[in-house]
């Protein structure tokens, strides 16, 4: 097992794999920027060293400094978390030529599974059921054109090293095609220098089902239930949960395989998440793979009782697998919100500042507040607006959703503006409530209805 390991990432998820470290007896080195000298994951951890400036691509994203930090420190391994340099094959395969483990998929896959396209048809390959739409790469308009009328209209023009939103369009006849091509594909040269473009067909009345799985060197792989990640806007996610409601045993054993079969496919090590859309009879599609620890990771936990950062550091160090898949059952039900400091009555722009004071109400059994907040702490206006992640636990959907509310309301935090408001509104919404949302039902739905209210004062 390794005595040492650098934690390449800031905020909550830092703090969360920190904490796990520590439980097994791991040393812990945080890096951070200038900017985040103060923070909690600096504090946390048995070494800290500064890696650059404020902006992310001084920082966090500074391949070269962060190297040396592992170096310097004599780190065994570097665990990325998400986001920033967590799904980079040029940074897996650097981690790797100086001599420290990457704890994650190989560059390799990273690379394949990094860009959309690709992914798509080496799971077509596998014999993964995918959405339909090109094969391979599209070019230029004309190109679009022909598959537009192979499959039909509405479809949804991809970047394929895309992510965050960044370089889609949905298109919804001829006549738009070309000038929304030209707009997707400039703005994913623009945020990923990649102007390489795919097609899906838009799927309506959807939900967006995606399974976690892990797979160690030995080649044992386990899946654990499904979770729901229909709650979104700007194709970001807002809320999620497991499981989800409407999925059947025998539905969850049939992904299980499906992904089984695509990570096996792969030679896949570590970690990584299945994005599905589930269509109104069932049937499952695939649409991306995230090949890291995600966000939403934490209602996996609460509903099987395993630690993923635990299991992802132990397959790096070539550990095999203890658990098997009989081992991983549901229990309960679980739902994360993530907590923003933003002002969603002002279209959700962001909000920076100094926290004068924060309560964080994590009493009360089935309670879990990832966060690395504290009263004096500064949100910083350089880096992602999510400060915290509420999650609750109870042995129904309907016991996890008052309890969900119940901290909500208890909560405070003086300083910066959140969106806690908000998700308490979207907690109390009949249709969530149910649990039988849509992908579009809170843009379409209820986002025009929540600020109508806004404005009438109801």
């Amino acid at each position: 097992m390794f005595k040492k390991v650098l934690v390449a990432n800031r905020g909550e998820i830092a703090v969360r794999i920190i904490r796990t470290l520590k439980e097994m007896g791991i040393k812990s080195v945080a890096i951070y920027s200038s900017a985040d000298a103060d923070s909690l994951h600096v504090r946390l951890a048995d070494e800290a060293i500064a890696v650059g400036g404020p902006r992310s691509k001084d920082s966090y994203l500074n391949m070269k400094n962060i190297l040396s930090a592992a170096v310097l420190t004599g780190a065994e391994a570097i665990h990325p978390g998400y986001g920033f340099l967590s799904e980079n094959e040029a940074f897996a395969e650097m981690v790797g030529a100086v001599g420290l483990k990457w704890i994650g998929p190989s560059p390799k896959v990273l690379e394949l599974m990094g860009n959309k396209a690709n992914a798509r048809e080496s799971m077509r390959e596998a014999g993964v059921p995918v959405i339909p739409g090109s094969e391979g790469f599209i070019h230029n308009a004309s190109e679009a054109k022909k598959v537009a009328e192979r499959i039909g209209y509405p479809l949804l023009l991809k970047a394929a090293a895309g992510g965050g939103g960044k370089g889609m369009r949905f298109v919804y006849s001829e006549n738009e095609l070309a000038e929304k091509f030209d707009d997707a594909q400039r703005e994913a040269k623009a945020a990923f220098g990649d102007g390489h473009m795919y097609v899906e067909k838009v799927m309506t009345n959807v939900r967006h089902i995606e399974m976690q799985i892990i797979r160690d060197q030995q080649g044992n792989v386990l899946y654990f239930p499904e979770r729901n990640c229909s709650l979104q806007r700007n194709n970001q996610k807002v809320m999620e949960e497991s499981p989800a409601v409407g999925v059947t045993q025998a539905m969850r054993d049939e992904l299980g395989a499906i992904a089984t079969r695509a990570v096996n496919a792969l030679d896949y090590e570590n970690t990584g998440t299945l994005e599905f859309l589930e269509d109104h009879d069932g049937n499952f599609y695939f649409m991306e793979m995230n090949t890291r620890i995600q966000v939403e990771h934490p209602v996996t936990e609460l509903v099987t009782g395993v630690d993923l950062i635990k299991m992802q550091v132990q397959v790096a160090a070539g550990e095999a697998l203890t658990l098997r898949q009989t081992d991983i059952k549901v229990n309960g039900h679980a739902i994360e919100v993530r907590l923003n400091a933003e002002q969603p009555e002002r279209n959700f722009a962001p909000s920076a500042g100094k926290i004068n004071f924060a309560f964080l109400p994590t009493g009360g059994p089935g309670i879990r507040i990832d966060s690395a907040i504290y009263s004096g702490d500064i949100i910083q206006p350089f880096y992602d607006s999510m400060i915290g992640k509420l999650l609750v636990h109870g042995d129904d959907r309907a016991e996890a959703v008052v309890k969900m509310k119940r901290i909500l309301d208890e909560m405070v935090i003086d300083g910066v503006n959140t969106n806690a408001d908000f998700q308490e509104a979207l907690l109390n919404d009949d249709v969530v409530a149910e649990g039988l949302f849509t992908t579009q039902y809170l843009e379409h739905d209820f986002l025009p209805k929540w600020q109508k209210s806004l404005t009438s004062g109801e």
